[in-house]
């Protein structure tokens, strides 16, 4: 059976809390934390990414099938489990690095994007501040940063952060789940 599979590409903060919200759903065949959005040259690192000088900033790239999840589900999904209205920041993490942002591979995703926002904007009592800027160069993150909460369950920012994260999700959208 083929798959009508689809890439999505986004920031919501911490790549570790995206990535393993998205591994959890119906149809994401595979996540991949990265950097995307700078503009310095070469393949950044985390360490220079979480200085804030890269321009990057953390992302997650899924593979789903669209014919299991679409891409209008996908981004709700997404904008309901990261708070779009704060600027550079999700929680206690502040820079551009955490800046919330739906990069789009083709001009229906843009549409699709653009659409999504406006239709949520009014469940939100500040103005949504997610960017919406064409994909440029996507790049992995080191391979530690790879199912990160998956490998690191009792790490203590995924205790704290994370796994209360992923109970508000799992109860949110668990026809959605696998």
């Amino acid at each position: 059976m083929s798959k009508n599979l689809q890439l999505a590409t986004f920031g919501g903060g911490c790549f570790w809390c995206t990535e393993a919200m998205f591994r959890e759903l119906k149809g994401v065949e595979n996540v991949v934390s990265g950097y995307s959005g700078g503009n310095a040259p070469g393949k950044p690192t985390y360490r220079e990414v979480c200085s804030g000088l890269t321009g990057h900033a953390e992302v997650v790239q899924l593979t789903f099938d669209a014919d299991v999840i679409s891409y209008n589900d996908i981004l709700v999904i997404f904008m309901t489990t990261h708070d779009p209205t704060t600027l550079n920041r999700q929680g206690a993490d502040v820079g551009t690095q955490y800046r919330s942002v739906i990069y789009y591979h083709d001009e229906v995703q843009k549409q699709v994007a653009e659409t999504v926002v406006k239709e949520l904007a009014d469940y939100f009592d500040d103005p949504i501040v997610t960017e919406i800027a064409p994909l440029g160069i996507f790049y992995d993150a080191e391979d530690y940063h790879q199912d990160y909460y998956k490998n690191n369950t009792e790490q203590g920012y995924c205790n704290a952060v994370i796994t209360p994260k992923l109970a508000k999700f799992r109860k949110l959208y668990a026809e959605k789940l696998k």
